[in-house]
């Protein structure tokens, strides 16, 4: 069967459900923005910035992401942020996105909640209007910090849930398992919001079961860690848990040393609802398309296996059911 190539990919219509909106801030906008919020960074030129985007595992990415976010201060900047990603959502024909973001990297520089929360919402909403672009917003807790401080940030989001579709985990994975996180997951049910979070990347799989049985998650963000837990595939399969897979973030750290050893379309091929997304597109190395493209690259991916990618993203959405079902039928039918 023929190999996915680069058109074929373009021409799928996709949904994106694991990307920070922090981690789309690319060198050019980082250094716009330092200069414009009259923000000291540690760079004196977008090729440094370029060049310190390499990393050995999670924790080296996440102190210079968190070191970029700090430019990140008014609603426009936060509007220009999430403008600029979704353009090249449009580019890679992501007609869908849920787009994550992490409150409390901005919260304790004194930022309100507000503020991020405006920015990004009326950009979305512009999407929708110039270009029928539908998302949805997920917030989500740093779990290397507290739950009792995750609970005072989902108390200081009561305002503005109209916005919000679902809470999610992210940041340091390792030493800090779902479990740290049960009451605040039950707090963010109570309130009628749909629950993910990421587990299995550097972490354990282990990780992941609790992710489903302590947080009640409707979905696994990376998640390739099953691979050695057989049981745990199985379960996966059976309760059609998706995951949402980052292929280039997983080499970027270190978490495969090639792509040719990534396991997502073996997972594919044994019934798992496994998703492609880009992660932290700006720091490894490509949006969406390009994800798609490593696969086909260095593990052959063929164009059946790349529009079953394309159904489980919307298949695993926040979608409703008879707007899933439009893009399916669109995908089955190229």
């Amino acid at each position: 069967m023929s190999i996915a190539d680069l058109d074929f990919i373009k021409a799928l219509p996709k949904a994106e459900l694991h990307l920070h909106i922090e981690g789309s801030l690319e060198p050019e906008l980082l250094f716009e923005l330092s200069r414009r919020n009259n923000i000291g960074i540690p760079f004196s030129s977008i090729d440094e910035i370029r060049a310190a985007y390499k990393f050995h595992n999670l924790q080296s990415f996440l102190d210079i992401y968190y070191k970029g976010a700090s430019v990140l201060i008014h609603e426009q900047d936060f509007y220009d942020l999430t403008m600029a990603y979704l353009q090249r959502c449009r580019e890679d024909n992501v007609v869908h996105t849920e787009i994550f973001f992490d409150p409390q990297t901005h919260t304790e520089r004194g930022i309100d909640i507000g503020v991020v929360i405006r920015g990004i919402h009326r950009a979305l909403k512009a999407a929708e209007s110039e270009w029928g672009m539908s998302s949805q917003l997920i917030l989500c807790f740093l779990r290397h910090l507290s739950e009792e401080d995750a609970i005072a940030t989902l108390e200081s989001a009561k305002p503005h849930l109209e916005f919000i579709k679902g809470v999610g985990l992210d940041s340091s994975e390792l030493g800090h398992p779902p479990s740290k996180f049960q009451k605040v997951f039950a707090m963010a049910k109570a309130l009628g919001l749909e629950r993910v979070a990421h587990a299995g990347e550097e972490g354990p799989a282990e990780y992941i079961r609790e992710a489903l049985d302590l947080l009640e998650v409707s979905r696994i963000d990376h998640g390739v860690r099953c691979v050695e837990d057989e049981t745990l595939i199985e379960r996966l399969k059976e309760q059609e848990i998706p995951l949402t897979v980052c292929p280039l973030s997983n080499t970027a750290l270190c978490v495969y040393d090639d792509m040719s050893q990534h396991p997502i379309l073996g997972l594919l091929e044994r019934g798992l609802c496994v998703t492609v997304n880009a992660d932290d597109p700006a720091y490894f190395g490509g949006y969406v398309n390009r994800n798609y493209l490593a696969l086909s690259e260095s593990l052959g991916m063929t164009r059946e296996q790349a529009k079953r990618l394309a159904i489980n993203s919307f298949k695993a959405s926040y979608l409703t059911d008879s707007e899933k079902q439009k893009w399916i039928d669109t995908i089955e039918a190229l």
